[in-house]
């Protein structure tokens, strides 16, 4: 076996280990909100893949994922538009991380990016194709325009899930910072 062969192998297996570790992390909720969405920390293998192997398979990644969390954790989808927006394409976008692959905080923009990408795509679903589920009033404010609702009703535990994911990466750094950049991955 030739060793482009071998950082191929390694790149899928690390790749199946990370999905399996983000699935059982997402049965692992501290806050679950009503019509979908949850504080957990299974962006955190995502991320951190993405981050060691770069965009392709960061995006090849997420999608799994988001195929998993679609048929495995009682996914909350009202239509094709919500199942392709909510898991397909919100999950995939976690990939992105990995476009920041190298660098020396990758973990650190990548999980940003990450987030604001997933974000995005849950804030257009949700004020496009749950607007009709909108509550009269959310946190205790009035709601006017699903765009604000979305904004605050996914921003909620987006926010809070990269931040976990942001100190858990600042307390591994240190003892684990060259496997966080991949520096282990002889090329």
């Amino acid at each position: 076996m030739n060793a482009k062969t071998k950082l191929t192998l390694r790149c899928l297996c690390e790749g199946a280990i990370m999905v399996v570790v983000a699935q059982i992390l997402s049965y692992i909720k501290l806050w679950e909100m009503p019509w979908g969405g949850s504080i957990c920390l299974a962006m955190l293998p995502i991320f951190l893949y993405a981050c060691r192997w770069g965009v392709g398979p960061g995006l090849l990644s997420g999608f799994v994922f988001g195929v998993l969390q679609f048929m495995f954790d009682g996914g909350f989808a009202i239509g094709w538009q919500s199942i392709i927006g909510d898991y397909l394409v919100a999950f995939t976008v976690l990939g992105f991380a990995g476009l920041f692959h190298g660098k020396t905080s990758s973990v650190f923009v990548g999980t940003v990016v990450g987030s604001a990408a997933r974000f995005l795509v849950h804030y257009v679903v949700g004020a496009t194709v749950w607007a009709e589920y909108m509550p009269e009033e959310f946190f205790g404010m009035t709601m006017t325009t699903p765009w604000f609702y979305s904004a605050l009703y996914n921003g909620f535990y987006m926010v809070i899930d990269m931040a976990l994911c942001l100190v858990i990466f600042a307390l591994l750094v240190k003892p684990l910072g060259k496997y966080l950049r991949g520096e282990d991955i002889k090329k």
